[in-house]
């Protein structure tokens, strides 16, 4: 730091003032007061006349005396700070002592009342001493009153010794009988972890085969796979049998009911059983008489089972001749008469009720011919009952066998009532009514003979909407809403607009069902049914290419719009303009699609992919063609490349005019674009444009599935090549590509089996064998984005890993779907307190656990 000197100071920087005037200074010096060349403070001096050389050198020896004075002033005053810290903390130890010494008076005291506290419970422990003396006489004179007393009771005790006797012996066979049923429940726990493990592997294998997604295998070859995949099913089922039998016998087993198209069930019969009969050499028959319910109310699952039971047995005892299910109108208070019957080796008549026993068949020895569990009928008769139906039975030993199951038109499901009380009892079984041989009505039962209730089921209710009415040519509308009166009042302008027959569904699995069954011609959304609906719609390929009229506040307008629906209306706002809009779409049998594209390579490949059966596309390489061209027709899908003459905001500008134009504003643009997007940009599209994909080697896939799925086109009406392009699109799920999976399980074929079908969907997958090597992985590296948790595993079984990583906290939110075998009851429970997000069952189900990490992974 060094002196500075101004003489030229500014006029109104400082004024040299005094009692009489003042005045603008010749010269200002500034000096540092330095010591040991460390600034300690700064002088400004101003005067009159101009510093001499002399006053300058006063001034720098005057700094350094300053300086001094200053250091010492400091030092000085930090003495004294630090003699003001030494005498408070003089203080402070003088209280500290003066409280000790209070502390340890108060010490002396407390020592001198726990002596005299000690004195007394010496003097009280005499009197006890003395009061227990006494107690010992009075007892001893109890005794001797008790031994009279015993003398007296011991001709009663006599009498009752036999009932204590076989008292205790019910209790060693109620022990026993909880032991033996524990063992049955860990036994079936293990034997189902056992069995379903490697057939969990068979079955997603052969799944992935038959889907054949690198299209590498023949016809035959994925009927095979097919097959494999079938035989693992059926094996499924005869586990799920045996499991069945401890619910079957404390009446747990659970019933679903749904409607049920019979034509469906005779087609799942024929996909099941038709390779067996080939297999055979039999002649397999299914034939629907005329008169027969349409549809019936029941448990889809359980009537398979049935119908499963009795043809699998159909096919097993029958050599030659021929193996039918008819399916005909039976006698109130049934509707339905199912009946199985083949021409094989029959039953005799004194083993018909034997049968349907659990473990028992009729030829019990061991050198019989046919082998089995003896399961399938005892099974079937529970579930007839849990049907509200029975079985009819009967046989000619050398000709064959008829079995029927009657059923009711609807399942009636009565309230679950708590019976923790009988749960060991049997429930009562479903009548087996043994016919004659000829088939005639069976006798009237003999007095005492229990009969079941026979009182006429009461008619079903009629429908609301339209599906009975609906014929051959009618135009078909689907209403979803909440509640069937929300979509009553959703359908009525419906009916008046274009002679919509309307079918009305609460909720979207019904919605799902209807369309599936009725195949309608548009929809109408109530986007209040069910979060997602619309896109469950947009990616099932029997309702993807239906126009959509979505209903639902205005917020969610560009967002339904973007999803794929046709049209949209704000709550509360009249439908009937929106749907002329959908009757008009599908009343025009040309689709117009405008392709601006300036690249003519690019232009020629775009119009090939989206070309086809019903499609017109136009072509426009500038902005102004492509203007003419909005100027002249209306288009139903515009597929817009940004970079027009090599610039990108063309196609941006061109993009905002579109929307801006009444005519244009509900017609979806998708921008098929190789420009690098900045966010902005992005964000700035997504205001107006339903879907932006960026040229690569996936995109020719994407662009033909988002105009397919703006222009409504069914998937059949595509090429072959084209279908093949949807498929492995759509396997590739987007919110499924490259998520990280942690598969923690023992078993090395389930890993395997798991990992081709996740990898085949673009996820990466890692391993642990066990749930220590889990919680180390996840420790170190905690970027997985979802856990596929096995139950049974050695050393840390699933649960407890469960709750070990539920106790990270940097994994508290970690979807975790548990891999269960379904043995017990109760495994879903378990799994759910120990922290899974969800569970799914042995052998896994590939599309349902797909379909559950897609809700866990989309959240």
């Amino acid at each position: 730091a060094k002196p500075i000197l101004i003489t030229q100071a500014p006029s109104d920087y400082v004024k040299v003032t005094s009692g009489l005037g003042e005045s603008s200074p010749q010269n200002i010096m500034v000096l540092p007061v330095l010591f040991e060349e460390q600034v300690m403070a700064v002088i400004e001096l101003a005067t009159l006349h101009d510093f001499s050389d002399t006053d300058q050198a006063f001034l720098e020896q005057l700094s350094e005396t300053l300086g001094v004075v200053l250091n010492a002033i400091i030092a000085n005053q930090r003495t004294e700070q630090l003699l003001e810290q030494s005498q408070e903390l003089t203080r402070e130890l003088q209280e500290r002592s003066e409280e000790l010494q209070s502390q340890q008076e108060e010490l002396r005291r407390s020592n001198a009342e726990l002596e005299e506290q000690a004195q007394s419970l010496k003097a009280s422990e005499e009197l006890l001493q003395t009061q227990q003396e006494e107690l010992r006489q009075t007892n001893e004179e109890l005794q001797e009153k008790a031994a009279l007393l015993s003398q007296q009771n011991r001709d009663i005790e006599r009498q009752n010794r036999e009932i204590e006797l076989a008292r205790q012996s019910l209790e060693e066979q109620a022990h026993e009988l909880a032991l033996t049923s524990k063992y049955k429940s860990e036994f079936l726990a293990n034997m189902s972890h056992e069995l379903r493990t490697p057939l969990n592997s068979l079955l997603i294998l052969s799944k992935l085969l038959a889907d054949n997604p690198e299209q590498n295998l023949n016809d035959k070859q994925i009927e095979f796979a097919r097959t494999i995949h079938q035989a693992g099913s059926d094996l499924l089922a005869l586990i799920s049998d045996i499991l069945d039998l401890s619910k079957v016998e404390a009446g747990k087993m659970e019933v679903h009911p749904a409607p049920l198209p019979m034509t469906d069930l005779r087609d799942y019969v024929d996909r099941a059983f038709r390779p067996v009969a080939e297999e055979k050499g039999l002649t397999f028959a299914l034939e629907l008489k005329p008169g027969a319910p349409v549809q019936v109310v029941t448990d889809e699952q359980r009537l398979q089972q049935v119908l499963r039971n009795l043809l699998s047995n159909a096919f097993k005892f029958t050599d030659e001749g021929e193996v039918a299910l008819e399916i005909a109108p039976a006698d109130p208070p049934y509707a339905v008469a199912m009946t199985v019957r083949d021409t094989g080796i029959g039953v005799p008549q004194d083993k018909l009720r034997l049968i349907f026993e659990a473990f028992q068949q009729a030829d019990g020895t061991t050198s019989r011919r046919y082998g089995g569990t003896g399961l399938g009928l005892s099974i079937s008769r529970e579930i007839a009952n849990l049907l509200g139906g029975t079985i009819q039975v009967t046989s000619t030993p050398g000709e064959g066998s008829r079995f029927t199951l009657l059923l009711p038109a609807t399942l009636d499901v009565q309230p679950e009532e708590d019976d923790d009380d009988d749960a060991g009892l049997m429930p009562s079984a479903a009548p087996i009514v043994l016919l004659p041989e000829g088939g005639a009505a069976p006798p009237p039962p003999l007095a005492g003979q229990l009969e079941p209730d026979l009182e006429p089921e009461p008619p079903a209710p009629p429908a609301i909407d339209d599906r009975n009415e609906i014929v051959a040519g009618d135009r078909v509308l689907l209403v979803i809403a909440p509640t069937e009166q929300a979509g009553l009042e959703l359908a009525e302008p419906a009916r008046g607009t274009g002679g919509f027959r309307a079918l009305i569904a609460a909720g979207g699995p019904a919605a799902m069902g209807l369309s599936h069954e009725f195949a309608p011609d548009a929809i109408l959304l109530d986007l209040e049914t069910e979060q997602g609906l619309l896109e469950r719609l947009k990616q099932e390929p029997r309702t993807r290419h239906l126009p959509v009229l979505a209903i639902g506040p205005e917020d969610k307008r560009q967002t339904a719009l973007r999803c794929g629906a046709a049209q949209f209306v704000a709550t509360g706002g009249d439908t009937r303009e929106a749907l002329g809009e959908i009757i008009a779409f599908l009343d025009r049998p040309v689709r117009h699609v405008l392709i601006v594209e300036d690249n003519e390579e690019e232009q020629k490949a775009v119009c090939e992919l989206v070309s086809g059966e019903g499609i017109e596309v136009t072509t426009a390489g500038t902005q102004d063609e492509a203007q003419d061209e909005l100027d002249a027709r209306q288009f139903d899908c515009i597929v817009l490349d940004l970079k027009l003459g090599g610039k990108g905001s063309v196609g941006l500008g061109l993009l905002e005019k579109i929307k801006a134009d009444e005519r244009h504003q509900m017609t979806p643009v998708i921008i098929h674009t190789g420009k690098e997007l900045t966010r902005r940009e992005e964000t700035r599209l997504a205001r107006f444009a339903e879907s932006i994909i960026v040229k690569d080697a996936g995109s020719p896939e994407r662009l033909l599935a988002e105009t397919s799925l703006f222009l409504h086109r069914p998937e059949s009406s595509l090429r072959d090549e084209d279908r093949r392009k949807l498929e492995s699109m759509h396997q590739a799920d987007a919110v499924l590509q490259a998520r990280t999976v942690l598969i923690v399980d023992d078993d090395v074929r389930n890993v395997f089996a798991l990992t081709s079908a996740l990898e085949a969907r673009g996820m990466y997958v890692r391993f642990a064998e066990n749930g220590r090597e889990a919680i180390d992985q996840l420790a170190e590296d905690p970027n997985v984005d979802l856990v596929l948790m096995d139950v049974m595993m050695p050393e840390m079984d699933g649960y407890e890993t469960t709750r070990a990583i539920r106790g990270m906290p940097q994994l508290e939110g970690l979807p975790i779907i548990a891999l269960t075998a379904k043995a017990m009851k109760g495994d879903r429970e378990k799994s759910i307190r120990a922290g899974a997000s969800d569970y799914i069952t042995k052998p896994v189900d590939v599309e349902q656990l797909l379909s559950l990490m897609r809700v866990w992974l989309y959240r």
